[in-house]
């Protein structure tokens, strides 16, 4: 799948991201203030990490679009399952938005695409983790139909030692589908 879009007055090409791609992944996750990144698992910027990325979405474990403008990457979203667990009914969605693409609609696009890819590959209910403070993202997703479902205290550090708190929003996305459904919104 490869789309072109327009976000702002900035031509988008949203497509899934390949072995190719990694390069510029890597610059994508560097040029990110740090603190945008504490939400995720693993280090992104890291080679090792983005490799296992692309292996596991060709496992079918992670479904992910990448935006770009030119060649360069402006955004990421990636619905995560892990098939093993206990549940794998349940993906976490991770969506990176760069600076000077924020506030222009592609984050919801890409959003509103992962949720999507995920329902589609069977994910009953979606989560989703933040830093309290990420007030913007908080906003798109409930937006989306995710509310509150726990505060992690300290639950990452960042490179200078400092603790930091997650806030983790749930959907389900059939309930939220039934929601708009019945009352348009």
């Amino acid at each position: 799948m490869s789309d072109n879009h327009t976000f702002g007055d900035t031509a988008i090409t949203v497509r899934s991201p390949t072995r190719a791609d990694i390069p510029a992944l890597a610059a994508f996750a560097s040029a990110m203030p740090t603190h945008d990144l504490l939400f995720l698992a693993r280090d992104i910027r890291q080679p090792k990490v983005l490799d296992a990325w692309l292996t596991n979405e060709a496992a079918g474990q992670i479904v992910s679009l990448i935006a770009l403008d030119g060649d360069a990457i402006v955004a990421t979203v990636a619905a995560l399952s892990d098939r093993y667990s206990w549940s794998p009914h349940v993906w976490d969605l991770r969506l990176l938005v760069g600076p000077a693409m924020r506030n222009k609609g592609l984050g919801r696009f890409l959003l509103d695409a992962a949720i999507t890819a995920a329902t589609g590959a069977g994910a009953t209910k979606l989560t989703a983790r933040m830093t309290p403070d990420q007030t913007g993202a908080i906003t798109l997703f409930e937006e989306c139909g995710f509310r509150a479902e726990a505060m992690l205290q300290g639950q990452v550090r960042d490179a200078t030692g400092t603790l930091h708190d997650l806030a983790v929003l749930a959907m389900d996305p059939m309930r939220q589908a039934a929601r708009r459904d019945a009352f348009g919104d």
